[in-house]
């Protein structure tokens, strides 16, 4: 059979315009790929990366023609999602549509349509290869574990429960020979950039691990890995990176030192072959400042950057979303990783609430920060998660289309226009405060260029985002 992995291109520009300043490959359906049993021909197809990615995905579909074509999107994709699957059941009424991801997941029954023969939720690999066998024996798709399939038998009860995650030893390396690596690339944050080096290094994703303990309440995670944190085989890790083409590795764990020994084993693991490459990673200011000693390890075997969701800049907000952390511990962790030579991503949240004063206090405690890569977005539940289930009783618009991060959901204290001009100021202080910015660093002068089109971009676009709704 004939199998198309199709990514979305998303609508809104707030995630377009960020697509020339960090763009990852498309691992989930690289994951897909590799379940597929021998015999099937994958093809791969990123829309994110087409200027006309309807007119490019319809020629796929009428050129190729795929037996089955398998769609994944976040819950703002999951709009485009639908066109496709509609625009696949008017092309080619015979192939079978399977969507999964993270909407899939969570809201099943959003994509109870006819457009879809097959949901699959939770992690792919295992679903989807039964789908496959399935389809190649002409068999129904009821019975699959963790896939649901649309229509009178929808089960809301079942959409209510959250999938249970296999054991990570039983999904496979994902196959990335399915695209080319060069379009991925990502602004890379270091506390001393190599003078004359790329900012814009091509990058691999990597996942180590799956899963949370805590439960930070605007947060999904707890909720769909049962708050359990399950890993990888640090030796199976080891080797796929050993393997990969590209020098730079973002692990896209929820938190990739949760588990302090595996942490430890990984950094051995990648010692012991002598693997030079560059990390980033994701961790909580609790999780450093309890062991440094973890980060200094890693800093030796190549960890660059590290992502700390400061989230807010008092500890009231801290602990109104359960974040079990105080603006003292990020402080700390900043100051310490920094120490070792590690740069840091500092991300905070921004509540529809706020006020002018709100937004001139953040402003003025981002200007006095240690260097750092900071973002700003806005306080936006993930669907799914617990504040998301109390909140959404009060969105103003219930749009999908809008759930980047970027966009309040429920009633701003400031008119929406001004919400978003204060917003983009934010954006403007992250640029200076970049580590790339205040160390000077030199880098080749076409990507200044590329820097200053892309966050000028970036910039308007925030400024507009209330033309939007």
């Amino acid at each position: 059979m004939r199998i198309l992995l199709v990514k979305p291109k998303p609508r809104l520009k707030t995630i377009l315009k960020l697509q020339p300043i960090v763009l990852h490959e498309p691992l989930e359906l690289g994951y897909v790929a590799a379940a597929v049993p021998p015999g099937h021909e994958v093809r791969v197809m990123d829309l994110r990366l087409s200027r006309w990615p309807d007119r490019q995905f319809a020629r796929a579909v009428r050129n190729y023609q795929p037996d089955i074509v398998g769609l994944s999107g976040y819950t703002h994709e999951s709009g485009k999602v639908k066109e496709l699957a509609r625009l696949v059941r008017g092309m080619r009424p015979a192939a079978r549509v399977v969507v999964g991801g993270h909407h899939a997941t969570v809201l099943p029954e959003d994509y109870n349509l006819d457009c879809f023969d097959a949901i699959v939720r939770g992690e792919g690999c295992a679903p989807f290869r039964a789908i496959v066998e399935a389809t190649a024996s002409h068999l129904g798709l009821g019975g699959i574990e963790n896939v649901m399939v649309p229509g009178p038998g929808f089960s809301a009860e079942e959409a209510a429960r959250m999938p249970r995650y296999p054991d990570l030893a039983t999904v496979p390396r994902p196959r990335r020979d399915l695209w080319d690596p060069r379009p991925y690339q990502c602004i890379w944050p270091v506390e001393q950039h190599p003078a004359g080096k790329t900012i814009f290094p091509e990058i691999a994703l990597v996942r180590t691990s799956f899963g949370c303990l805590l439960k930070c309440s605007f947060c999904m995670v707890p909720m769909i890995s049962g708050r359990r944190h399950m890993t990888r085989d640090p030796e199976q890790v080891a080797d796929e990176i050993a393997a990969l083409k590209q020098e730079h590795v973002y692990f896209c764990d929820d938190e990739t030192f949760l588990n302090e020994a595996h942490a430890r084993r990984l950094a051995e693991a990648i010692r012991e072959r002598g693997i030079r490459k560059h990390y980033f990673a994701w961790a909580r200011s609790t999780t450093v400042n309890r062991r440094p000693e973890l980060f200094r390890r890693w800093r030796e075997v190549g960890l660059d950057a590290v992502f700390l969701g400061f989230e807010a800049i008092r500890d009231a907000d801290l602990e109104k979303v359960e974040k079990h952390s105080t603006v003292a511990d990020n402080e700390k962790a900043h100051s310490t990783l920094r120490e070792m030579g590690i740069a840091v991503h500092a991300g905070f949240m921004v509540n529809a609430s706020f006020t002018r004063e709100d937004f001139a206090s953040l402003q003025a405690y981002l200007l006095k920060m240690p260097p750092a890569q900071i973002t700003c977005t806005v306080y936006t539940p993930s669907p799914g998660s617990a504040a998301w289930r109390e909140e959404r009783t009060r969105y103003t618009c219930h749009a999908f289309d809008l759930h980047d991060c970027m966009h309040p959901l429920t009633p701003t204290t400031l008119p929406l226009r001004q919400f978003f001009a204060e917003f983009a100021k934010l954006s403007a202080i992250g640029s200076q405060r970049n580590p790339l910015r205040t160390s000077r660093a030199r880098f080749p002068v076409r990507e200044i260029f590329r820097i200053l089109l892309a966050t000028g971009a970036y910039a308007r676009v925030l400024r507009r985002a209330w033309r939007d709704y």
